[in-house]
């Protein structure tokens, strides 16, 4: 018997007559993340991709990679039977040997529509077969044992054990974003849920190393690897800041010093992401858990920019956000110690209620093009790949 995984979607059959183009990203992210593992074909079925494993050793390493595949509602491993019932009948006696169940039901869908008998016969048909061979009761509602019957053209898929997937949309359908990656706990989760809805994220990260050591830097590199296993590539920029702030201290008062560092924050990330098309940026902010997370101090930090700025976290609180990025598993990371940019020369009592003709008399001061065009000029990339060399296009 051949060894398969089959994989359902769920928001993917709601696109109409855009869903063959979100399937067929579908298929080609899921040869990407499972190249090298023992797969031998990826191919699109009704309403469903199969993947054709090479030896059913492959299974544990292409369901850890199906897995964090997005836009995969739940997946299979799957066997296959001649398009007979007899056949399937002798198949199901090998696989069910060793199994232990007290209930079960027979879901059977008929894909192939030519095959003679229909899915409720198919249902009635097979569940007295395992009713006899198991001494099992058929229950349709809460079963201990779901044994799935897929009739193909060519063949009929048996599987039973079901696994959860992330949902959401393949990477790749929605464009490309950028995200600021802080090192902390918000910002990889507020990139992961772009991930999640089909984007392909760019990270850009400012640090001010020499001011400080390097550590966020190793943190954020860690993270941007990390999170690259959901989307194939990834490109981190890294973003001194602290000739900036050097000025800023110098030269404005110290209650808006975290309002100028995220403005001019905000200018360079819009200048990155205009370079590479990106058609929004992405933050990890949640309104009022820091000083410049309030509604008017996130207004004065927005005026600089003319994209969008994406804040998936904005109703989150803390806990909520630590939630999901320990089952993302992302939080180990965050909460490392680090010297990060933005705690460096931060007041005791910052400004949280700015208006907008305050802070922009205040930066009137600042060489602003110039400071932008030198981070810039010293910007360093570096570019992520997982599992393969080659990252997916955006």
């Amino acid at each position: 018997m051949k060894t398969y995984v089959i994989v359902k979607t769920h928001e993917l059959a709601l696109k109409g007559n855009n869903r063959p183009w979100f399937m067929r990203r579908l298929v080609n992210n899921l040869r990407v993340a499972t190249k090298g593992t023992g797969v031998e074909r990826v191919w699109q079925g009704h309403m469903m991709v199969g993947l054709t494993l090479s030896d059913e050793d492959a299974w544990p390493e292409v369901r850890d990679r199906v897995q964090d595949c997005f836009g995969v509602a739940k997946f299979f491993k799957s066997y296959t039977a001649p398009p007979d019932l007899d056949e399937v009948r002798a198949v199901l006696s090998v696989l069910l040997e060793g199994r232990s169940f007290n209930s079960f039901r027979i879901t059977a869908n008929r894909a192939d529509k030519r095959f003679p008998v229909k899915s409720d016969q198919i249902n009635r048909d097979m569940g007295a077969y395992v009713k006899d061979l198991t001494g099992a009761r058929v229950d349709l509602t809460h079963p201990d044992l779901n044994i799935h019957l897929d009739v193909q053209s060519k063949e009929i898929l048996i599987y039973f054990d079901e696994i959860k997937g992330y949902g959401g949309l393949p990477v790749g359908v929605s464009g490309l974003v950028t995200a600021m990656l802080s090192g902390g706990i918000d910002s990889p989760v507020a990139a992961w849920q772009l991930m999640k809805r089909g984007c392909t994220v760019q990270f850009v990260h400012f640090h001010s190393y020499p001011l400080v050591d390097m550590s966020s830097i190793e943190k954020v590199v860690d993270l941007t690897q990390y999170l690259t296993k959901f989307q194939y590539g990834s490109v981190l920029h890294l973003v001194p800041l602290g000739d900036i702030q050097k000025q800023i201290i110098l030269s404005t008062p110290p209650a808006y010093r975290v309002i100028f560092y995220r403005r001019f924050m905000m200018r360079v990330t819009e200048e990155i992401a205009r370079r590479r098309k990106s058609k929004a940026i992405v933050t990890g902010e949640s309104c009022g858990q820091v000083a410049s997370q309030t509604l008017e101090n996130i207004a004065s930090i927005d005026a600089v920019v003319n994209m969008p700025v994406l804040r998936p976290l904005i109703g989150f609180n803390k806990e909520e956000i630590i939630d999901v990025a320990r089952a993302l598993g992302t939080y180990t990371t965050s909460i490392l110690p680090d010297q990060d940019c933005c705690s460096l020369f931060v007041p005791k009592h910052p400004e949280t209620r700015s208006d907008l003709e305050t802070v922009l008399k205040l930066e009137s001061v600042l060489p602003v093009d110039d400071l932008v065009a030198m981070a810039l000029e010293n910007t360093e990339v570096r570019e992520f790949s997982s599992p393969v060399e080659e990252p997916l296009p955006a």
